[in-house]
C-alpha cells in the first residue's frame, strides 16, 4: 500500500526461567507462559491475579465522591427535578442510562438530556443550560462530558442550579475545573484512572445507593435491593461501553467487563435481548468482540444518524414490543450508516492520493455527515498508519473528528494549533473539533507540521508484536480454549500473536471470484486448510518457501461444532532476519487483511 510502511515483528524477551516458574506454579501451558511473561506478568502472584480478574476498588476511592453523593441526595430528598445530561455515543448513552434508573430507583424526580449531535454538538452548551433552567431542572448531572465545561457550570449556577459533573475526559489545557462537585477517575485520584464513563456513573449509583442505606433510607429495604439489582444487571452496560469507548482492558476494566459480559448473557433487559437478536448475537456466546463489533455500532448509530434518546429509550424500556421495535430502528440506521461510511470513505481517500505522503491527513468534505466521520477516520488510520482528522462542512463552519496512531497524540496537537480552532477536545487517541472553513487549509498545514516534529519513520510502521513462538503442532484445541483464560482481549490486552517459525504454504487455490486464496499450511509435520481473504488471491510468501508467520488462535463455534480457528496475521520469508527493527517484505501486501486457516483433525 503507497504510503504504509511494512510491518515489522517485535519480540520481547521472555526468560526461561521466568517461563518455567510460571508453568510450574499456575499451571498454565509453555506458549500461556510466554504471553503472561512478554506482557509483563513473570511474577506468579501478578500472572495469577490477572487470569483470576478480581480488581475492584470501592466508590469511596474518588476523592471528594461524598460531596456529590450529598448534594444529589439532598436534591432526590427534596423533590427537585434533576436532569442527567449525557452525551450522544454508546458510553454517554449507557451512562445516562445507569444513573437515570438508579435515581428512579430511589425514587427521585428526574429526567435527561441527550444532545443532539448536529444541533447541540458535543458536550454541555450554555443554550442547553438556560433550556434546562427554563423547564425547572434544580440539579444537573453530567455523564461522559463537562470536565472542560468551566463558563456552562458558572451560566447553570448563576440560574438557580445545582451540578455534579461526571466525566473521564481530559481537562482543559489551563486545569481550570468547574466549580461543582467533580468525579473523575484521573481527577479525583481512583486506583484505575482509565474507567469509561459509564463505569464512573456505576460507581457514583453504587455511593448513591449505600448512603440511602446508610442515612437510614429514603426508600424501603425492599425497593433499594431491587434497585441494587438493577445495578448489578447494568454492569452489561458498562462492560459494552468500556470496550465500546476502547478503554484498555486491564485492572478493574478487565474485571468489569468479564462481569459485565456474564451479566449480559444473563440479562432479562427488553433492550439489550432486542438488540442482540437484531445484531445476531447468541446471548450464550457473548464476548468483547460482540460488544464491539454488533452492539455498539447499533447504539452508535441512532446518535449518528437521528436521535441518540432512541438508544437510550432501549436501554429503559420495560415493554419487550417497544425494544423490538427500537432495536429494528437501529438496526436500520445502522446499515443507513454503513452506506454513508462508503461514500465519505471513498471520496476521502481520493484527497489523500491527490495530498501525497504526509505526516498527517486533514480532510474536508461539504455534505459530509458529521456523525459517520469518526468512523471514516478509523478506517485510514488502520490503512495509513498516520493521525487522521475528517472535516464535515456546513457553510462557513465545519464538524471534525479525528483518530490517531499509538505514538502520536492527538489532543496535544490540536492544542499546538488551538489558534485555527473554534473548540475541540477528546482523547489522545480520538478528539473532535470545529472550526471556521476558511482556517481549515492552515489548520492541515500546522498540523502537518506539528506531526513532522514529533513522528520518526519507525512510529509510521505498524509493529506485529509476538508473545510467544512454538510449533505448528502445539495449535489445536487445548490451547485454544486456555488462551480464553487471556480474554477479554482489546485495547492493553490485545489478541494473543502466535509466531510459528517454519511453516510453509502449499495447495494454493483462488476463491470468491479470485479475491480470496484457499490454500494448506504445515509445520513440525502437522498440516492445516487454510484461507486467505484478499490480496487477489495470492499469498505473502510463495508456495514451499519456508516462512515466519504469525496467528491469532481462537476457538470458532459453526453450526454447533467447535473448532481451532488460526487466524494468520503476518507471514515474510524465513531469509529476512526477524530483528524488532526489520520489515518484512511481501507481507505488506496484505497489511490490512486476515488470512483464517482452520485446523485439520
Amino acid at each position: 500500500m503507497a504510503g504504509v510502511l511494512a510491518p515489522r515483528f517485535e519480540i520481547p524477551d521472555c526468560p526461561a526461567c521466568d517461563v518455567q516458574r510460571l508453568r510450574s506454579e499456575l499451571g498454565v501451558s509453555d506458549p500461556v507462559a510466554q504471553v503472561l511473561v512478554r506482557r509483563g506478568f513473570a511474577d506468579p502472584d501478578r500472572a495469577r491475579a490477572f487470569l483470576q480478574s478480581a480488581e475492584e476498588h470501592a466508590p469511596d476511592r474518588f476523592r471528594g465522591i461524598g460531596d456529590a453523593v450529598g448534594t444529589i441526595m439532598r436534591h432526590v430528598a427534596g423533590g427537585g427535578l434533576i436532569t442527567v445530561h449525557g452525551d450522544y455515543d454508546v458510553d454517554g448513552v449507557c451512562s445516562t442510562a445507569v444513573l437515570v434508573r438508579t435515581l428512579r430507583g430511589l425514587g427521585a424526580n428526574v429526567d435527561f438530556y441527550i444532545p443532539d449531535r448536529a444541533g447541540d454538538g458535543y458536550g454541555l452548551s450554555l443554550e442547553t443550560v438556560r433550556r434546562l433552567a427554563e423547564r425547572g431542572t434544580r440539579l444537573l448531572v453530567t455523564v461522559d462530558c463537562a470536565i472542560t465545561a468551566v463558563e456552562e457550570v458558572a451560566c447553570a449556577k448563576a440560574l438557580g442550579m445545582d451540578v455534579v459533573v461526571t466525566d473521564h475526559h481530559a481537562p482543559r489545557a489551563d486545569g481550570e475545573l468547574p466549580n461543582a462537585p467533580v468525579v473523575h477517575p484521573q481527577l479525583s485520584g481512583y486506583p484505575c484512572p482509565e474507567l469509561c464513563a459509564t463505569a464512573v456513573a456505576h460507581k457514583l449509583a453504587s455511593a448513591l445507593l449505600d448512603a440511602d442505606a446508610r442515612d437510614g433510607g429514603l426508600v424501603g429495604g425492599a425497593r433499594r435491593e431491587l434497585a441494587g439489582r438493577a445495578l448489578e444487571a447494568d454492569l452489561a452496560l458498562v462492560a459494552l461501553a468500556t470496550v465500546a469507548d476502547v478503554m484498555p482492558l486491564l485492572g478493574e476494566n478487565r474485571t468489569l467487563v468479564r462481569r459485565g459480559l456474564r451479566a449480559l448473557a444473563a440479562t432479562s433487559s427488553p433492550g439489550l435481548r432486542a438488540l442482540m437478536a437484531v445484531a445476531g448475537v447468541d446471548p450464550t456466546r457473548v464476548d468483547e468482540r460482540s460488544l464491539g463489533f454488533a452492539l455498539a455500532p447499533r447504539v452508535n448509530a441512532a446518535g449518528r444518524l437521528y436521535r441518540a434518546d432512541a438508544g437510550l429509550e432501549l436501554l429503559l424500556t420495560d415493554d419487550p414490543a417497544r425494544a423490538s421495535e427500537i432495536a429494528r430502528e437501529l438496526d436500520a440506521a445502522n446499515r443507513e450508516r454503513r452506506e454513508i461510511e462508503l461514500r465519505i470513505r471513498i471520496e476521502a481517500e481520493a484527497q489523500i492520493a491527490e495530498a501525497g505522503e504526509r505526516s498527517a491527513y486533514v480532510l474536508a468534505g461539504e455534505g459530509w455527515h458529521a456523525g459517520v466521520i469518526g468512523i471514516v477516520a478509523s478506517r485510514l488510520v488502520e490503512q495509513r498508519r498516520r493521525p487522521v482528522v475528517l472535516i464535515a462542512l456546513d457553510g462557513a463552519t465545519g464538524k471534525g473528528s479525528g483518530r490517531s496512531i499509538d505514538s502520536f497524540d492527538l489532543l496535544a496537537g490540536l492544542t499546538a494549533c488551538d489558534e485555527h480552532l473554534l473548540r475541540y477536545g477528546g482523547h489522545r487517541a480520538a478528539a473532535g473539533l470545529e472550526i471556521e472553513t476558511a482556517r481549515v487549509n492552515d489548520f492541515a498545514a500546522a498540523l502537518c507540521s506539528h506531526a513532522d516534529q514529533r513522528l520518526r519513520a519507525e512510529d509510521l510502521a505498524p509493529v506485529e508484536r509476538v508473545d510467544a513462538v512454538l510449533g505448528g503442532d502445539e495449535l489445536g484445541m487445548a490451547l485454544a480454549e486456555e488462551l480464553q483464560t487471556l480474554a477479554p482481549f482489546g485495547r492493553g490486552n490485545p489478541g494473543v500473536s502466535l509466531l510459528v517459525a517454519d511453516a510453509t504454504f502449499s495447495d494454493v487455490r483462488p476463491m470468491g471470484e479470485g479475491k480470496h486464496a484457499r490454500f494448506t499450511v504445515q509445520s513440525r509435520g502437522a498440516r492445516a486448510r487454510g484461507v486467505a481473504f484478499g490480496g487477489g488471491g495470492r499469498l505473502p510468501v510463495e508456495e514451499g518457501v519456508a516462512a515466519e508467520a504469525t496467528f491469532r488462535l481462537e476457538v470458532n463455534e459453526f453450526h454447533g461444532v467447535s473448532e481451532p480457528r488460526l487466524v494468520l496475521r503476518q507471514a515474510r520469508p524465513v531469509e529476512t532476519p526477524s530483528g524488532a527493527g526489520d520489515e518484512p517484505g511481501d507481507a505488506a501486501a496484505l497489511a490490512d487483511e486476515e488470512l483464517v486457516l482452520f485446523a485439520l483433525p
